[in-house]
């Protein structure tokens, strides 16, 4: 019985979108050239047009490119020519039938572009030669931000609930990917025969590399999980409400991005339930994360304890011990050792003791307080009684203006003192000319007159108040 075995959809999909021998060029002996090739005409050929370039141009830049390698870094054997006109001609060619380059007519010019699925890749490794981190803060807060515009217009903007769970699906990733990058350097350091480069292994590779660029920022005061409970109550609240997974499947249906409502809310339930299970797991990954740092930390403390020991005095001195139990011909006539009873020589203070994990931390609910309404009465009273007993520039030029008559000064003796507030205001205007730095005195004249005011809330010299005339 024949046993049929199907291909993987995934691997069907991967490979019709990709040519066979597109990384062929990277395998070949001049792989080196290769890459530094693709990079540069990404950079600065194909990176700064839209269009597609003529084909004599691209050949000019790839000739131009060639002279600042060797023919043995170039050629991948014999037949490559030498010959510069004949050699860029080959390159080219090369790039052409693995897939990398499209070569078309336009108006009988012929023309070059990238191949549409190859510039994807060629993005993605132009990413990792750069050595471009993952900003965890900017991960988490696409996160936050797609999620929320989703919940809060799920009719419009229901796209965002994908990228949402993409950038959860990265940021998940690229926190599996500081792991690994972390036990590859451990292996590394503890592969290292000689210490000196074991320890610049440690200090330049995992420590300024990843400790203090990565995992420094998951324990800082502005550490991007603070968003974190934001995400789970905001994927939580929409997973529960079945208004919003229908009114989320309602846009992917409108948009064509889902074929029939039902599998619209599937998808949904499904995006939600992923960037739940991502955040609300995220403890796991940190957790090994911390338990690699504090493993190389202790194997790094244990090889600085005990690197200046080796040659020791005291090492010397078992050395010389064991050499004199050992030409002892009878163990029975061996000379008895003296006996510390006062401190022994090896005990707890003796021995390294590993770092402890650290506690977990224990919370509780804070209390709900509530507000005692006298208190807030008493505090609107006192901001009351601080906005009536505070003078300002406003408050006397609407005193004064609602006392002028026509182009008449008005006197202080007979202005009607109704009410403490009229009282507050009345007993500064004597210092009118030289109040608030003097900001009236451009718009008021303050002049003193004989007689006095005697109203029953101030007795003092009398004074008149007119308008400044170029006021």
């Amino acid at each position: 019985m024949r046993r049929l075995v199907l291909a993987h959809p995934v691997e069907t999909m991967l490979f019709t979108h990709l040519s066979d021998d597109l990384f062929k060029p990277l395998a070949s002996p001049s792989r080196a050239f290769n890459a530094a090739l693709l990079l540069h005409l990404r950079a600065r050929l194909f990176g700064e047009t839209m269009e597609p370039l003529r084909k004599s141009e691209l050949l000019a830049a790839i000739g131009d490119f060639c002279a600042d390698w060797t023919q043995a870094e170039i050629a991948d054997d014999e037949t490559t020519p030498v010959d510069p006109i004949e050699r860029r001609s080959a390159v080219y060619r090369r790039l052409l039938d693995a897939g990398w380059l499209v070569e078309r007519r336009e108006r009988y010019v012929p023309v070059v572009d990238l191949d549409p699925e190859a510039r994807l890749l060629l993005d993605d490794l132009a990413r990792l030669d750069r050595g471009e981190t993952r900003s965890y803060g900017g991960a988490v807060l696409d996160v936050l931000s797609a999620l929320e515009s989703a919940t809060s217009n799920p009719g419009e903007r229901s796209e965002a609930l994908n990228n949402a769970a993409k950038s959860s699906r990265e940021f998940l990733g690229h926190l599996r990917g500081l792991a690994g990058s972390m036990r590859k350097i451990e292996e590394r350091i503890l592969a290292e025969d000689d210490l000196r480069a074991a320890f610049r292994l440690y200090f330049e590779e995992f420590v300024e590399r990843y400790l203090v660029s990565d995992y420094r920022t998951l324990h800082t005061r502005f550490n991007p999980f603070r968003f974190r409970s934001g995400i789970v109550r905001e994927a939580g609240r929409a997973l529960r409400d079945p208004l919003t997974v229908r009114a989320l499947a309602d846009g992917a249906v409108r948009e064509g991005r889902a074929a029939g409502i039902e599998a619209a809310e599937r998808g949904v339930r499904a995006d939600l339930t992923e960037i739940l299970a991502i955040f609300e797991g995220l403890d796991r990954h940190l957790d090994v994360v911390a338990e690699i740092v504090a493993r190389m930390e202790r194997r790094i403390a244990a090889a600085l304890r005990y690197e200046g020991n080796r040659d020791s005095a005291r090492i010397e001195r078992t050395a010389a011990a064991l050499r004199a139990v050992g030409a002892v011909a009878d163990p029975t006539k061996a000379p008895q050792p003296p006996i510390l009873s006062l401190r022994p020589p090896i005990g707890p203070p003796h021995l390294y003791s590993p770092r402890l994990k650290r506690r977990a931390i224990v919370t509780e609910p804070l209390p709900d307080v509530a507000s005692d309404a006298s208190i807030e009465a008493f505090a609107m009273a006192k901001d009351e009684f601080r906005r009536r007993t505070t003078v300002t520039p406003q408050t006397i030029a609407a005193f004064l203006e609602s006392r002028f008559a026509i182009g008449k000064p008005i006197r202080a003796s007979e202005i009607e003192i109704d009410d403490v507030d009229s009282f507050v205001v009345f007993q500064r205007l004597r210092e009118l000319d030289v109040l608030f730095d003097g900001a009236l005195s451009g718009r008021y004249r303050l002049t003193r007159i004989e007689g006095r005011i005697e109203n029953g809330w101030l007795d003092c010299p009398d004074f008149t108040v007119e308008r400044a005339k170029h006021a």
